[in-house]
């Protein structure tokens, strides 16, 4: 029997506008929608048009395949309404001063914040700079920040009424840095846009958590093995998780129908996934690189670097502030996702902005280890020692790194992600760093 082609059955009125349209939101914050079949979403795409202009002739119906380790399971997601190119600033103005809009989501990664180390606006960023300038004018935007501003101006001047913004992204405080950014531009644009913000506009926090791969042409024809003649299916492993905290003025989705969690304070189940999860990744990233392996379950199959990983759980766990069963449920959780054949989460993919990434992965539960008389795990030290060598052998990713060029140096590692425990951990990163350089595969 042929693939029947993509049909929608219903299609809900548009309440959600989501910025930053891709592969994670149409796995993570649209399928969670999804489940809720009165809530529509408007979806622009941060940068290229391309994904708008695919997902629209389907009429923003696709296939999501959920690759387990064994095989895949398909479902139709239909929450995506409208798709629309990022560039299109009439669309977003009108589609953020919608009155029947109540929640404004945004997936776009943690340096398109343009936030300060600090978490306060980057007013020095020539992006910034210039959407300071043509939002002054009345022209559209670039940045994240900026096009958020532009969207809730319109929103004012509509007289629409409040709003929810909630980031799904790997960002720290999420909502914190937010609010910031958001507030900063809008004061530099119009005092009183700023008010109205403080007035109108609730911040969310949250934690989001789903490995979504790049769809390749043999995850097209798997859809159509499934029953779907679909040219943008989107592939993602079984697991998926949302933890929320934070007010919805003007209402939200039934997101908890799909499992999302709704708390007091998300920050304990950031710091947990940042710790294990993504300080894991970190880990297999560099240690599976300068080992020859190219994903994430080609690394944690290598019984040395798993170990370390092992290592490095149990020192961050010391300092997590929730029940050992939870902890013990989400290790377990992550050893059968790392070890996931099927889900190909590449580790170069991974390895790159570690100067972004190691602050909060790394650095932060050694402070806190440091703080509790602990020490540092020589794990944690371990997968400093790595980056540096990463970026030795492959060259810097991104500004901060460019410090490290040329050999590594304890010293600058410190300099370049956390000067503050350079007193405590210099000495055992110099000394992990040249152990690595004489056991790395590949080193003389």
């Amino acid at each position: 029997m042929p693939p029947a082609e993509l049909r929608r059955s219903r299609r809900p009125p548009v309440r959600v506008v989501h910025l930053g349209l891709g592969a994670f939101h149409r796995a993570h914050q649209a399928w969670y929608t999804d489940a809720d079949d009165g809530w529509g979403i408007a979806a622009f795409t941060g940068r290229s048009p391309g994904a708008a202009r695919e997902l629209a002739a389907q009429d923003g119906v696709y296939t999501l395949l959920e690759r387990g380790a064994v095989g895949d399971r398909a479902s139709l997601v239909q929450s995506v309404v409208e798709a629309h190119d990022g560039g299109d600033a009439q669309a977003w103005r009108s589609a953020v001063a919608n009155p029947q809009v109540a929640v404004l989501t945004l997936t776009v990664t943690e340096a398109g914040y343009r936030a300060t180390a600090a978490g306060g606006l980057d007013r020095a960023d020539p992006v910034v700079v210039a959407d300071v300038a043509s939002l002054g004018r009345g022209g559209p935007a670039r940045s994240a920040p900026g096009r958020l501003v532009d969207g809730l101006r319109s929103r004012r001047d509509s007289g629409a009424g409040p709003i929810a913004l909630v980031s799904c992204d790997n960002l720290a405080g999420n909502a914190r840095v937010t609010r910031a950014v958001v507030r900063e531009l809008a004061e530099a644009v119009d005092p009183a846009l700023a008010d109205w913000v403080d007035a109108h506009v609730a911040f969310v926090a949250t934690m989001v958590d789903r490995i979504t791969p790049a769809t390749t042409d043999a995850d097209r024809l798997a859809a159509r093995e499934l029953g779907f003649d679909d040219a943008v299916p989107v592939v993602a492993e079984p697991f998926s998780e949302w933890v929320l905290a934070g007010a919805f003025p003007a209402g939200r989705p039934a997101w908890e129908r799909a499992g999302a969690r709704f708390v007091d304070d998300v920050e304990p189940y950031e710091n947990r996934k940042l710790w294990l999860l993504n300080g894991a990744h970190s880990l297999l990233a560099y240690r599976g690189l300068a080992a020859g392996h190219e994903t994430v379950a080609q690394a944690f199959a290598d019984a040395s670097i798993a170990a370390e990983v092992e290592a490095l759980w149990t020192e961050a766990r010391a300092v997590l502030p929730l029940p050992d069963a939870e902890i013990d449920a989400a290790v377990a959780s992550l050893r059968e996702r790392f070890a996931n054949p099927r889900i190909r989460h590449t580790l170069a993919q991974i390895a790159v902005d570690g100067s972004f990434k190691l602050p909060l992965r790394v650095a932060e539960p050694m402070r806190r280890r440091l703080a509790a008389g602990l020490g540092p795990g020589q794990a944690q030290v371990g997968l400093l020692a790595a980056w540096a060598l990463h970026v030795e052998r492959v060259g810097p990713t991104d500004e901060a790194s460019r410090a490290l060029v040329g050999p590594a140096r304890a010293e600058r590692v410190l300099d370049a992600l956390a000067p503050d425990l350079a007193p405590a951990v210099v000495d055992a990163l110099a000394a992990r760093i040249a152990e690595l350089r004489t056991t790395e595969p590949g080193r003389p």
